[in-house]
């Protein structure tokens, strides 16, 4: 009977060490997980307390990234001063030049310049050059004029005229020219012609075309 009761005894305490064991690791994983809350919720605080630095810094960095992107498929833009853009207008050879005066924000500009992007191509190679003058503003270049240049892919020479003394070297273009746009002069040496208006393709062409003729008149062919 002492025999019996010992080992049921024996067999109690085994496995109440067995359970404490259970509890302790129990108590000891629920203690873990509590204290990584805690650190979780300490450092939420800090981070909440420098929330508009954090934002600020992430604004500063997400600016940086996004010029960056634009400077990688960045384009070469010629911008000239009157001074230096009225060589274009001097040009003294066997070409008939078309020079648009336009702006990205100028909508019935952007409406034609398909028009002039068609022109150039198909006279591409009977002394005919288009050149697009654009009147935008200077710091809009990269954010603006640069990226929609290379949406487009505008095949015509595009240049950026940057002169704020407007009321000096507008009637140096065309003494009828009020400064709106879009405009455009077409001319061969001497002979010129002024238009403030927007073109569909047939009249463009037909302005054109009368250059070309006269060259050919005067040639006798």
């Amino acid at each position: 009977m002492k025999i019996v009761i010992h080992k049921t005894l024996k067999h109690y305490l085994y496995k109440s060490l067995l359970n404490y064991k259970k509890c302790k690791e129990l108590l000891i994983n629920f203690i873990v997980m509590k204290l990584n809350i805690l650190i979780i919720v300490i450092l939420l605080m800090v981070s909440c307390g420098k929330n508009n630095k954090t934002a600020e810094v992430f604004k500063e960095v997400t600016e940086e990234a996004v010029e960056s992107e634009i400077k990688k498929g960045d384009i070469e833009l010629e911008v000239y001063d009157y001074a230096g853009f009225e060589t274009f207008l001097n040009r003294k050879d066997d070409k008939v030049y078309v020079i648009n005066f336009w702006a990205t924000w100028c909508a019935p500009c952007v409406k034609e310049l398909p028009y002039f992007e068609k022109l150039n191509s198909e006279y591409i190679n009977k002394n005919v050059e288009v050149i697009l003058v654009s009147l935008d503003f200077p710091h809009l270049y990269d954010k603006k004029l640069k990226p929609f240049v290379k949406e487009k892919k505008l095949a015509s020479k595009v240049i950026a005229l940057d002169d704020v003394d407007m009321n000096s070297w507008i009637p140096k273009v065309d003494k009828s020219w009020s400064g709106s746009i879009p405009a455009t002069i077409i001319f061969k040496n001497d002979n010129s012609k002024f238009y403030e208006q927007s073109f569909t393709y047939e009249e463009l062409e037909k302005e054109v075309k009368q250059f070309l003729n006269k060259i050919l008149y005067e040639k006798g062919d």
